[in-house]
């Protein structure tokens, strides 16, 4: 089985962040994610998707998200229901995020810390630069940037 959702969109309003009864930090917001294709008139419709977020990566997402930034959401599809105040059976859908990035930066002048720090770095708000891979210590691949001299002998074919 599989249940997956990757999400990115911009905030709808500011996160909520509440606490359990054991205290454990909960923060809830909506992302306004634009559909792929235009519909029938040419125009790009827009989903509005609530998204859940626990523990310390809530209270990181109530403290420097806010309406209209840039956010990607990594997590899971949940329905639940519950029942109203009036009797009535209400289904929910909503993503649990098992992980945020923040995608662009922050309008304050807050510093960033590398829980924060954008998927791409960013140096014309309209126009960033494309994501570059992170470096790993044991990655063989780290320096694929750099010429090797190879002769025609090393060559196994």
């Amino acid at each position: 089985m599989l249940n997956r959702v990757i999400l990115i969109g911009r905030l709808t309003a500011d996160p909520e962040l509440r606490y359990t009864n054991s205290g454990t930090p909960v923060a809830s917001f909506s992302l306004a994610v634009d559909r792929m294709r235009p519909n029938a008139s040419g125009e790009r419709e827009t989903d509005f998707i609530n998204i859940v977020v626990w523990q310390k990566q809530a209270e990181l997402c109530a403290q420097y998200l806010h309406k209209g930034r840039l956010a990607a959401v990594d997590g899971r599809l949940q329905i639940r229901t519950y029942e109203n105040r009036d009797g009535q059976r209400v289904r929910v859908a909503e993503v649990v995020a098992e992980t945020v990035r923040f995608l662009d930066r922050a309008d304050t002048g807050q510093a960033q810390t590398a829980a924060t720090a954008p998927a791409a770095p960013v140096t014309n708000r309209n126009r960033p630069e494309p994501a570059r891979a992170p470096r790993y210590e044991d990655d063989p691949f780290a320096d694929d940037s750099q010429l090797i001299d190879i002769s025609d002998d090393d060559l196994p074919f």
